[in-house]
């Protein structure tokens, strides 16, 4: 059996004499500290979060069907190799007993007059696929199709290669440059900031004298092992998202016949795979479903007519998980049992989706970025928006190798920041992000020796703006606004360029490039990008005010977009953005997502305090808001860590929140001041410097 520890943050460290007891004992202490999270990740996965969240819920469900989130990971289970079966399945019976040991005891469940279901040993799987279902680039091609439609070339002027769907970072040096004479690996992967927290700190320890490891790092709750960032003694490695294009988006014209349902295909009309189904939607009646799967992939969108004779068109996404009924689980026990780079690089050719840039190091002093993921081959125009399902060029032709990697020497550094990394990322994708990030943190590392893990968590915490002077030189230098603008004119100006939480500058240069936003997408040219054309699930991404606001760098270089006159449109947003708030922490909050926020009664979630945040999209603090709806922190890093390969317990690391998903218990956001002040705590090692935990 496993023994569970905790640390003074309640972080649980688990600790058996085989792989098979270690699984079990990570899933039981995670399903005692994350019930309620993991039976919403559970729904998410089988598209059932409208039967208890009602009918807002209904957009999500509805793409969990269609797009065989559920078929898709039972292959993968299907294909997973013996060891690696028994290792999700011992995960899968521990979530099992911690969820049966905390009925009645859970808060949202009890809320909602439900208990957890049991998992299936196929469940990780799809609580994964379902994480990163539209972290790639569907949402992005959906987006490019429509600008195109509206804008036509001019659409690159609203390119989204900028921080709407990145922000994370990671970087190392070699132990030439530091303090201890050992490597130093840091990073912080961004994503939508949850309550609970989208990754769990964890330690697991493996005792058998045949099979050692001991392993710090994040996991997802509801999967084992710890997937994008750990230290495991001898290596450590760190991911951002690599900004790969493995999805592509297919128009499908689609047609019921006596025989069932077909596509129209390269070779003509075929035959496609149909079912259906009905969503239960607590309060409302429950809503049909008709799932089509087409050679391309699952149709997401659209619709079949319901008599035959009809023709209907939808949209499919093809995607490489699904492609290869693999999900890369195979990888997760050979990167616990990593000891040096090596093994890293060789655990991660097992590595399918999503994409990642990994940056590991180890004790012997090597150092090594490489990409590691599956990336399709095929025609360009796939990469660049929706294509036509008829089309035989549009087919896949293999899969890209080799894949981009290299060594950094003992006196070297290697940076990456989901940024366009030089002709090597070419066939990778088409959008990164802005190079300001990467630039910034390879800035604040040239040139210098006798690093340490504080300098390393204070790059984390680096608010300066770089955008934001080049757009203080072009739009808001020598402007004759108001009076009023005027005060906000001076105040940009003088200002320091960094986004602190209690610099009035910094509150002054938002309220500004707000209203510039809204007034940029209130223009007429702009306006039909407003109109909606896919479903709600894809918002966040076919917004023109949050495309507006990312931007800002293109659309200024490129002098008058559109035709319009910036510095006009610029000298009157300053005159909006008189009366702002006195300083950015007092409107830049951090506001976590809780899932109960979907539903349209009562539902409360816990509370939580609404604390001041420094940093914006582009600082390396990279916490971002929506420039033209809201100042609010709603992205942000999600995980921040400092990996030491001198000594393990010189090693820092911080989440959003804490350790627990219970509002009651005192490690539920006991982290959140240290996370808001850019601070990290201590990773604790030693075993009698940790609370073995008594159960019942």
């Amino acid at each position: 059996m496993a023994r569970t520890y905790r640390d003074a943050w309640g972080v649980p460290h688990v600790r058996a004499t085989s792989v098979a007891d270690l699984a079990h004992g990570q899933g039981e202490v995670t399903a005692r500290d994350r019930a309620w999270q993991l039976e919403h990740l559970r729904r998410r996965a089988t598209g059932t979060t409208a039967e208890v969240l009602g009918a807002p819920a209904l957009p999500w469900d509805r793409l969990a069907r269609r797009a065989c989130l559920v078929d898709v990971a039972r292959r993968a289970h299907a294909g997973l190799d013996d060891e690696t079966r028994a290792f999700v399945a011992a995960y899968v019976a521990g979530v099992n007993a911690g969820l049966a040991a905390t009925r009645g005891s859970v808060h949202e469940l009890d809320r909602l007059g439900i208990e957890a279901q049991p998992w299936e040993e196929w469940t990780p799987l799809a609580v994964f696929l379902a994480q990163h279902l539209l972290f790639a680039s569907l949402p992005g091609k959906l987006w490019a199709h429509r600008a195109r439609e509206v804008l036509g070339d001019d659409a690159r002027l609203l390119s989204h290669e900028g921080p709407s769907a990145s922000g994370s970072n990671a970087w190392a040096v070699g132990g030439a440059r530091t303090a201890s004479g050992s490597p130093l690996v840091a990073g912080d992967p961004h994503r939508v900031i949850e309550a609970p927290g989208v990754y769990a700190q964890v330690r697991l320890a493996c005792e058998d004298p045949d099979d050692p490891f001991d392993v710090v790092g994040f996991a997802f709750p509801g999967v084992p092992g710890v997937q994008h960032f750990a230290h495991a003694g001898d290596v450590a490695w760190a991911i951002t998202n690599g900004m790969a294009d493995y999805q592509d988006v297919y128009a499908e014209r689609l047609r019921r016949t006596a025989g069932g349902v077909e596509a129209l295909g390269p070779a003509g009309w075929e035959p496609v795979t149909t079912r259906t189904g009905t969503i239960a939607v607590r309060g409302a009646a429950d809503e049909p479903v008709e799932v089509v799967v087409t050679p391309r992939g699952p149709v997401f969108e659209g619709s079949v007519p319901d008599a035959p004779g009809g023709e209907g068109t939808g949209l499919s996404v093809r995607f490489a998980s699904d492609v290869l009924g693999d999900l890369g689980f195979g990888a997760f026990l050979p990167l616990l049992r990593a000891r040096t780079v090596d093994d890293v690089d060789a655990a991660l050719d097992r590595w399918v989706e999503p994409v990642n840039n990994v940056v590991a190091a180890d004790t012997r002093g090597a150092v090594r970025y490489r990409l590691a993921g599956r990336v399709p081959v095929r025609a360009e125009a796939n990469r660049r928006g929706i294509v036509d399902a008829a089309d035989p060029s549009t087919t896949w032709t293999g899969w890209l190798e080799p894949l981009p990697r290299h060594d950094v020497p003992p006196d070297g550094q290697v940076v990456t920041a989901n940024d366009r990394r030089g002709p090597e990322s070419e066939p990778v994708g088409t959008s990164f992000a802005a190079p300001h990030r990467a630039r910034r943190i390879a800035a604040l590392l040239d040139g210098r020796d006798g690093l340490t893990p504080d300098d390393f968590a204070a790059i984390h915490d680096d608010a300066l703006l770089l955008p934001a002077l080049a757009l203080r030189e072009a739009l808001v230098k020598d402007q004759e606004p108001s009076p009023a603008g005027a005060e906000v004119r001076d105040a940009v100006l003088a200002w320091d360029g960094r986004m602190t939480a209690g610099s009035a500058g910094a509150a002054a240069f938002a309220a500004w490039r707000a209203a510039l936003v809204r007034r940029l997408a209130a223009e007429p040219v702009l306006a039909p990008l407003a109109e909606p054309r896919h479903d709600v699930v894809f918002l966040p991404w076919m917004d023109p005010v949050g495309r507006v606001g990312h931007a800002l760098d293109t659309l200024v270089a490129a002098g008058t977009p559109f035709g319009l006159d910036l510095r006009r449109i610029a000298r009157d947003a300053l005159d909006d953005a008189a009366g702002h708030a006195a300083t950015w922490g007092a409107t830049h909050v951090v506001t976590p997502v809780h899932a109960f926020e979907v539903a349209d009664d009562d539902l409360e979630p816990p509370p939580l305090p609404r604390v001041p945040v420094g940093g914006d999209s582009d600082c390396v603090r990279c916490t971002g808001s929506v420039p033209g709806w809201t100042d609010e922190c709603y992205r942000g890093s999600v995980a921040r860590y400092v990996w030491d390969l001198a000594d393990r317990r010189a090693s820092g690391w911080v989440v959003p929140l804490g350790a627990a998903g219970d509002p009651a218990s005192p490690h539920h956001r006991d982290q959140l001041p240290l996370w808001a002040a850019g601070r990290l705590a201590p990773v604790v090692t030693d075993w009698d410097r940790l609370t073995e935990e008594t159960r019942p």
